[in-house]
């Protein structure tokens, strides 16, 4: 039995660590442990802080989900004290939204796991005129031919952003990895395991053409976010305002934060973003992908087999607060209503139940609850409670690995605490969340007849869960929990999102145009007008999955803020009851061919697109201004 250890895993801030046992003889991985090596305490910082500035504050958790971060933040302030938004002001929010889940998953594929599928090594064998050809081939043999209901909007006269097919092209791009790699300092291109057989599995045509896109996506993704500069005055971490957006609308003022001459840069954005995933990131993952469904690599599916989870994603217009606690009405009025709990997925759609998750879940200390077991954190009476997260503690209790010094571990300690995450729980079980649950989601119902009078946009995800089985020529239950599966899902909630982009900007301008230019609502923005104490709850469905915001008022200042963000959902420690998390199921799910090299461990625990410093819970405990520590000074990958 080999102990394999990956640390740091991730290509985006760094403090994630994985340990495996792993059979050497069958390649089985028996046992895996998922650690997140950093706390921040973002939501101690919220204490006695004016609630309606929690937006700016636990949105610098992270840079990468930025505004995500913030917009669960408001939705939580406004469920508490009971506002209204204005129509602009949510089809905004919901551009924004969309914005970001495409350039993130675009971003995801190509800079932070393309490299785990494709190799700058392999594609010096690459042949330009073939590499030239195939690229032809794949956008006829693996594009989704879908549209949304906008398609006949299209102000774009050409997609300006296609991919180049000549022989000259990629060339000059073999030409260019090939210095990079003679020079023996491969930059970006560094720190993986190349002589792994996995990148044998395609050809290197495939290699050269999909390092080609990831260069050419180093420059395009930073234009993807334009709208959020223009709606949010910058990125990252763009602006809002508790009850709607601080952008006010001006057809006729040049110098206004949104005229015409700055929606028309929005829309420019928004056609870009389709034009990316439909001829360049979903072609490039559905060929890689369906070859290594071919080859049999149909594991890592882990918890996606047992139980998923999402809060439903895009609320229409007219719906005010999440809790019962105001109306509820978001779950009401969701353009996606994945809003729910699917079981036992793996057996078959057939076998797989679906719950409903309502208004009333949100508030009820039976549903949704953390607990601390394996974590380093107390809980005031015992580390075995599970709190509801309006509840919640954020108090430390370092403990250290089982093997090795604070500053060097070699073992962590899995009968005790060995993470800076805490344990979700819905119904006191654990659940996978992200763009596979909701798609497995809606799925499952469509399947039971529980998708009555499905929205334009769920009627799209089932179509492109049908191109892709087409495809691969599998059932979904087959192809769905996987590790390609997952990543699959991803790109299909790429284009998802594309399309969702361009539906909400075309109803922000049919009601500009109505004479309706409200962003905001300013009624119970002051103090003065808010009840001694509330509780409020903001969900949104992030990229990574979904994420909730909860809030306790009192006296017009914060008295307790969590984050129960889709990081901690998927990579957080087992419970002693519940069994492991996702990151841990789909390591036990990976079979891996060379423990030496576990690449299939970087690729599975990447196919969640891992963001840690959301889920990490530094803050000094004298209130003493807080110091900047480097994390992982011991970094890099060891195999003991």
């Amino acid at each position: 039995m080999k102990h394999v250890v990956v640390d740091p895993i991730t290509r985006i801030e760094g403090h994630l660590r994985v340990e495996a046992q792993v059979d050497e003889a069958t390649g089985k991985v028996t046992d895996a442990l998922s650690s997140g090596t950093a706390w921040r305490g973002l939501e101690l910082v919220m204490n006695g802080r004016d609630p309606r500035d929690a937006w700016a504050y636990i949105q610098r958790i992270c840079g990468v989900c930025t505004t995500a971060h913030a917009l669960a933040s408001v939705r939580a302030v406004e469920d508490a004290l009971g506002i209204k938004i204005p129509k602009n002001a949510n089809y905004i929010r919901n551009i924004m939204a969309a914005t970001l889940t495409v350039q993130d998953h675009i971003v995801h594929f190509y800079h932070l796991h393309a490299l785990d599928w494709v190799s700058p090594v392999e594609a010096l064998a690459a042949d330009p005129i073939a590499t030239a050809n195939l690229q032809t081939t794949v956008l006829n043999a693996y594009r989704v031919h879908l549209a949304g209901p906008t398609s006949n909007w299209n102000t774009e006269a050409y997609p300006h952003d296609f991919p180049a097919a000549t022989p000259q092209y990629f060339q000059a791009i073999k030409d260019k990895v090939k210095a990079i790699v003679e020079s023996g300092q491969l930059g970006i291109f560094a720190a993986q395991w190349w002589d792994h057989p996995d990148y044998k599995l395609l050809p290197p045509e495939v290699h050269l053409l999909a390092v080609a896109h990831y260069l050419e996506m180093l420059d395009k993704q930073r234009e993807l976010v334009t709208p959020h500069v223009v709606f949010g005055g910058k990125n990252p971490h763009p602006h809002y305002v508790v009850g709607g957006m601080p952008c006010s609308i001006s057809l006729e003022d040049g110098n206004a934060p949104i005229n015409t001459a700055r929606l028309d840069i929005v829309d420019r954005a928004i056609n870009m973003g389709r034009t990316l995933v439909n001829y360049y990131y979903l072609p490039d993952l559905l060929a890689i992908g369906a070859t290594y469904v071919r080859a049999g690599r149909v594991d890592g599916g882990g918890m996606a087999k047992e139980r998923v989870l999402a809060y439903g994603m895009y609320p229409m217009e007219d719906y005010q607060g999440t809790s019962e606690k105001s109306t509820g009405g978001f779950f009401k009025n969701l353009l996606v209503r994945c809003n729910g709990v699917v079981e036992n997925f793996g057996a078959g759609v057939a076998n797989a139940t679906f719950t409903e998750i309502t208004a009333k879940d949100m508030q009820d200390p039976e549903v949704f609850t953390e607990s601390v077991e394996h974590a380093w954190y107390a809980y005031e009476k015992s580390d075995s409670d599970k709190l509801h997260p309006w509840d919640g503690q954020t108090k430390a209790k370092y403990t250290g690995p089982k093997d090795g010094t604070p500053t060097e571990w070699k073992a962590l300690n899995e009968q005790g605490k060995y993470s800076w995450l805490k344990t979700p729980k819905w119904r006191g079980k654990l659940a996978e969340v992200g763009p596979l649950a909701r798609y497995i989601i809606i799925y499952t119902k469509s399947a039971k007849g529980l998708l009555q009078n499905p929205t334009w946009a769920e009627t799209f995800m089932l179509n492109q869960i049908q191109a892709v089985s087409n495809l691969l020529g599998l059932a979904p239950e087959v192809w769905l929990p996987t590790m390609v599966g997952r990543t699959a899902a991803r790109a299909l909630d790429c284009q998802l999102a594309a399309e969702i982009n361009k539906f909400f900007f075309d109803k922000l301008i049919a009601n500009i145009k109505s004479g309706d230019t409200a962003v905001c609502n300013m009624d119970r923005f002051d103090p003065a007008t808010w009840p001694k104490s509330a509780m409020g709850v903001g969900v949104y469905e992030a990229p990574r999955g979904g994420l909730s915001h909860w809030i306790h008022i009192e006296n017009g200042k914060t008295k307790n803020y969590q984050c129960v963000v889709p990081t901690t959902w998927n990579a957080c420690p087992r419970d002693d009851q519940a069994g492991q998390g996702a990151y841990e199921k789909a390591m036990m799910d990976t079979h891996i061919a060379v423990p030496d090299k576990p690449l299939e461990i970087a690729k599975v625990i990447r196919s969640f697109d891992p963001c840690m410093a959301c889920a990490t819970h530094m803050y000094n405990a004298k209130g003493e201004k807080i110091g900047v520590i480097t994390t992982d000074p011991f970094g890099g990958t060891r195999v003991e």
